[in-house]
């Protein structure tokens, strides 16, 4: 929702420059609806990358700075334990924008920072309780919890990474911490510093009551606390804040009660985080940054960002967030609105500067539960990989639009299969290889295509590579035991060529792996079964108290036709009905007899191929001696 400011008609020259460029980036938005009514067909991504461009193209300052390091994408994550895999969400997104930025020709980077700095305010169920003592501190400053990482944040935030290559992320890793050390944040912190009451007054607007604290937060020189810390005084002269290490500022960590001061620069402190957003993005040089919905809420996080970004950091702000201006016309005589009337000149006096935050990416929800950090619940994005493989996760999310919820729950039989069933179909449209290929319109197609291209990790294939369905690979692996044994079921059922090497193997043994894992984790017992590998004498005696004469001659007759036949899929699904129509037995009956004999089931999988991948003959024998 827009958000309005309003600014006097004898603003100073800084604030009517801003309100210049405040101008000219409302026209700019207008000017992107009408492309965006003109063209619905174009992928999420791409759409925004044009956005991004055309906001570059038309903004001086950003038109130089691309020039020199490239379109800054960025996002940010404090790493104060397993981070889950909602933010994994923005990570996907982000990347997913860069590529489509660089599709269009221009050099895109995505940045991901590590927020180290920020203090530790809560315990991680994980964590032993010797960790409590640090409450307070920069995550960058205590221990990691395991061994082989330098710091507490590294840990938790690399546990992330080294997973980037699996997703297909390609992402420039920096500390926000290090961005601190080094100085890039001090001109940032001396403009913060002499705009206190700009900044307060921000506050106060948004959230209609009073904003009494102080934009920047030292480390204590005594305890090495951030989160304790109470700054109290400026000195602009001297460059030095005054602040206090207070008992009881936090409850959730003690300040050891030392005063002093301080200068704001080179590490030595940090800003509150919406303060620290805003100065974020002139400092890193940033085009765009979207997040998640409950930094969008009215009055949140992104709302107080854009304006400090704007009016104090005198910055543009941010895409998808958007500033534009509105005059108000105060008329205040007859003549002047004769001048109005007839020549359309507007006499004001007030201006009117609209903030619009922009659409934040949705939630990723598990099973309907949102996955929260601090809540301890859902799947860690480090974690994932053990439910779904990554390339499936990333084909999820860049299929749906970021401003719409992604529900999935693993644990219903159809999410899981109807998920992996679509990727296979948007790899088909990709290499124009589908059945169904004339039901599908242009539009549609170019979505599948573009989906397909955002969402592969790695190399794209050259041809289009072999496809086994999940429901069907977790069939041939149970019947041939391994991966071997299910290799050389679909090579004699003809699924498979003689040799099968390079990236088809590779596929297939993804998606072996793929079944196996939904098998042990996920699937119902309908689609566990074991294969019988005879009829022994305790088997006959379940058989004669199960089947009737005429299930068990029908199973004799089908006996004989495998074994004297070779048939195809389909036919043998007809000849099964032609035989049972013949034997007047009920075909449901049926079924339920083969199933019995073959798996110790009343159901399983579509019989008619699963004959064929167990094999003509071992079935023969199976039916023969029920």
């Amino acid at each position: 929702m827009a958000e309005k400011e309003r600014i006097r008609s004898d603003a100073s020259s800084e604030e009517k420059k801003q309100i210049d460029e405040a101008r000219k980036q409302a026209r700019l938005a207008k000017e992107l609806e009408k492309i965006d009514e003109e063209d619905t067909s174009m992928f999420w991504a791409d759409q925004t990358a044009r956005e991004i461009i055309e906001r570059v193209e038309n903004t001086p300052l950003l038109k130089k700075q691309v020039k020199q390091q490239g379109y800054i994408i960025y996002d940010e994550k404090t790493p104060s334990g397993k981070i889950h895999i909602g933010s994994g969400r923005g990570w996907v997104i982000h990347d997913a924008i860069a590529k489509a930025l660089r599709d269009q020709g221009v050099k895109a980077r995505f940045i991901l920072s590590s927020d180290d700095i920020d203090p530790f305010d809560k315990m991680n169920s994980d964590l032993p309780p010797e960790f409590e003592k640090y409450l307070g501190a920069p995550f960058r400053d205590i221990p990691s919890p395991v061994k082989g990482y330098e710091n507490f944040g590294q840990y938790y935030f690399l546990q992330c990474v080294e997973k980037f290559e699996e997703f297909g992320i390609q992402a420039e890793i920096e500390s926000t911490g290090d961005a601190y050390d080094s100085g890039l944040f001090n001109d940032t912190i001396r403009t913060a510093l002499n705009n206190i009451p700009k900044i307060k007054a921000i506050y106060e607007e948004i959230n209609k009551k009073d904003y009494n604290k102080f934009p920047f937060n030292p480390i204590c020189e005594k305890c090495g606390k951030i989160g304790t810390t109470k700054a109290y005084a400026w000195d602009a002269e001297k460059e030095l804040v005054k602040y206090k290490c207070e008992p009881t500022y936090v409850d959730w960590a003690t300040g050891c009660g030392h005063e002093g001061e301080i200068s704001p620069f080179d590490g030595n402190g940090k800003f509150p985080w919406k303060v620290e957003w805003a100065a974020k993005w002139p400092t890193k040089k940033v085009i765009y940054e979207v997040a998640g919905k409950d930094h969008f809420t009215k009055g949140g996080s992104r709302d107080v960002a854009i304006r400090i970004c704007d009016q104090v950091f005198n910055y543009p702000i941010p895409l998808p967030s958007k500033v534009s201006v509105v005059e108000e016309i105060n008329v205040k005589s007859e003549k002047d609105k004769k001048i109005t009337d007839n020549k359309s000149k507007i006499i004001s006096d007030i201006i009117t500067k609209i903030y619009e935050p922009g659409k934040a990416y949705e939630f990723f929800n598990i099973g309907g539960k949102k996955m929260s950090t601090s809540k301890g619940q859902g799947i860690a994005f480090s974690e994932v990989t053990d439910i779904l493989p990554a390339y499936i996760v990333r084909y999820l999310l860049i299929r749906s639009r970021p401003h719409t919820v992604v529900d999935f729950d693993p644990f219903n039989r159809n999410d899981l299969i109807l998920l992996f069933d679509r990727y296979d179909k948007t790899e088909r449209i990709y290499f124009n290889a589908d059945k169904e290929e004339e039901n599908i319109d242009e539009k549609e197609r170019k979505q599948q295509h573009r989906i397909y291209e955002l969402s592969h990790v790695g190399k794209i294939p050259d041809k289009f590579p072999i496809q086994i369905p999940l429901t069907y690979a977790s069939n041939v692996i149970q019947v041939g035991k391994d991966e071997e044994g299910a290799i050389a079921l679909l090579k004699k059922s003809g699924h498979l060529p003689d040799d099968i090497s390079g990236i088809n193997r590779h596929y297939l043994m993804q998606r072996f792996t793929d079944a196996k894992n939904w098998l042990e984790r996920f699937a119902t017992d309908e689609y566990k079964f074991i294969v019988r590998e005879e009829i022994n004498d305790d088997v006959k005696k379940q058989l004669a108290e199960q089947l009737n004469d005429k299930q068990r001659k029908v199973l004799h007759l089908l006996a004989k036709d495998l074994h004297n036949t070779r048939w195809a899929e389909l036919d043998l699904h007809n000849h099964f009905w032609k035989v049972c129509e013949q034997e007047q037995l009920d075909v449901k009956k049926f079924f339920a007899a083969a199933y019995s004999v073959l798996i110790n089931k009343a159901r399983g999988p579509k019989l008619a191929n699963f004959v064929l991948t167990i094999g003509q003959e071992k079935v023969a024998e199976l039916f023969k001696d029920a």
